[in-house]
């Protein structure tokens, strides 16, 4: 066999959301900084070429990410990784992060300490502790210290031709997200509504950010509204979320980045303080734990410190291969599996 690139992938998920971990075959990628590598990879061709490779048909599938390891730039930092998705490269994500840090703790990569092993990763948002409860070998559970969360504008009021008028939150946890509670679209946040909820989540995202541009205020390689989450509040007091993503389908966790925005949302309302915990669940009923762990600022804006905790697990290990003489090997996306959106990728 004569292949031009192979790639080995640890298969991970978190609370039902595939996150696999390249482990072996990672190119270098350029950038003096984890941003800039970031950028690189959404703005080069190669960068681009590289993410058809390992998440578009017929080597990837429309379900979960694919997180590439990098060497860390900190010093302080264990790793590096950069998230890939079929519709970009993205900064930051709480399912992956506990994925990543199952990779490395159960691979050996990262030396695993009974009862607890803490492993700094290095995203383009900034640094992440994972704190991780192991034993017998095995990563338990892990508890993340996101990066500072903010509120970038409340009740913002959106036409759509849909819905009317409805209102949503944009708030940054790592990436930017726009908050809608679900009531305004008539669904409810279940498995059964799932298609629903992601036709109206790809809307509402075009529809935001060709209306409403949004750009950290100190990391430019950050912009733009990256996922719509439906939000709602059950009986019990848990948060249930859907995540849409791009090109068209829920996230399966409760969302990490989204909990986070989520939290300085509330934060900003008065409606939690610093040392409370609460359930967030998901689509699919896992769970994640969040928690406000400090109140901070991001170019002198309020902001807060959130911790999301959660489990990963793997369930596998192979090798992705790109054969020289292969036509197909832009990969490629078909409305039937992908949804409407493909024929944009």
């Amino acid at each position: 066999m004569r292949w031009k690139r192979t790639m080995q992938l640890l298969d991970v998920h978190c609370e039902g959301e595939i996150g696999k971990v390249a482990v072996g075959g990672v190119p270098k990628i350029p950038g003096e900084t984890v941003a800039a590598q970031l950028h690189w990879l959404n703005t080069d061709p190669k960068g681009r070429e590289l993410r058809r490779f390992l998440c578009l048909e017929p080597r990837g599938a429309p379900i979960g990410s694919v997180n590439l390891l990098l060497p860390a730039k900190h010093p302080d930092a264990d790793a590096a990784f950069i998230i890939l998705q079929p519709d970009q490269a993205h900064a930051s994500s709480g399912s992956n992060s506990i994925c990543v840090t199952t990779a490395l703790l159960e691979s050996g990569i990262v030396e695993m300490k009974e009862p607890e092993t803490i492993v700094t990763l290095e995203t383009a948002a900034g640094l992440v502790k994972a704190t991780a409860t192991c034993r017998d070998g095995r990563c338990e559970k892990v508890k993340l210290t996101m990066v500072p969360s903010f509120v970038h504008e409340l009740d913002v009021r959106l036409g759509t031709p849909h819905w009317g008028e409805i209102a949503l939150d944009l708030c940054y946890g790592g990436i930017f997200y726009a908050l809608v509670d679900v009531g305004q679209i008539d669904l409810t946040i279940e498995k059964g509504n799932a298609a629903a909820l992601v036709q109206a989540g790809m809307v509402l995202k075009d529809l935001i950010n060709r209306e409403i541009p949004v750009v950290h205020p100190e990391i430019p390689a950050i912009s733009g509204v990256a996922y719509v989450m439906f939000r709602d509040t059950e009986a019990d007091g848990t948060v249930r979320t859907c995540t849409t993503m791009w090109p068209g389908r829920a996230d399966r966790s409760p969302c990490g980045t989204g909990n986070s925005a989520n939290l300085a949302a509330l934060h900003a309302r008065g409606k939690v303080k610093v040392g409370d915990v609460f359930k967030s669940r998901s689509i699919i009923g896992s769970q994640f734990e969040v928690g406000l762990a400090a109140e901070t600022t991001v170019a002198g804006k309020p902001a807060i410190i959130p911790t999301i905790a959660g489990r990963g697990f793997t369930f596998g290990l192979h090798q992705v291969a790109l054969d020289p003489f292969d036509p197909l090997s832009e990969g490629f996306a078909m409305t039937d599996v992908w949804g409407p959106s493909a024929g944009e990728i």
